[in-house]
């Protein structure tokens, strides 16, 4: 239910800033920003559910506390960087916003190498 609400508050902005930005195109753009925002907002307040989940998920695993926030952070870093790379978008510079992603892209793998080498040591293990 709570979808709908803040898919009808999107679709509601979109309308406004069409309207406002035949007017002045940076107030369309404001609009569009600030419904961002909004349901930016709103989606941060289901981060704490996700993250009770995941924590009793990974209570499960042996070593789940290790990788726990490893996955917080990428996830935070995904989430993040196609949010700006959206705004980035909307507002015309397309290739600020494609160095954005490039950039999360980046940060991810960098955030992933303790997995890499985890994966490593054990392989060496097995083999010997």
């Amino acid at each position: 239910m709570e979808f709908v609400r803040i898919g009808a508050i999107a679709v509601l902005g979109v309308m406004l800033g069409l309207m406002l930005k035949s007017g002045k195109q940076e107030y369309g753009l404001y609009t569009g920003i600030g419904i961002c925002l909004l349901i930016f907002s709103c989606t941060v307040s289901y981060m704490g559910q996700m993250k009770e989940q995941l924590l009793e998920l990974f209570s499960y695993l042996s070593s789940g506390s290790r990788y726990f926030p490893l996955l917080l952070r990428v996830a935070g870093i995904a989430w993040l960087s196609e949010f700006v790379s959206g705004i980035c978008k909307d507002s015309g510079f397309s290739a600020v916003a494609s160095q954005v992603e490039l950039l999360g892209k980046i940060l991810i793998l960098f955030s992933g190498i303790p997995v890499f080498a985890a994966l490593m040591e054990t392989i060496s293990n097995f083999a010997g």
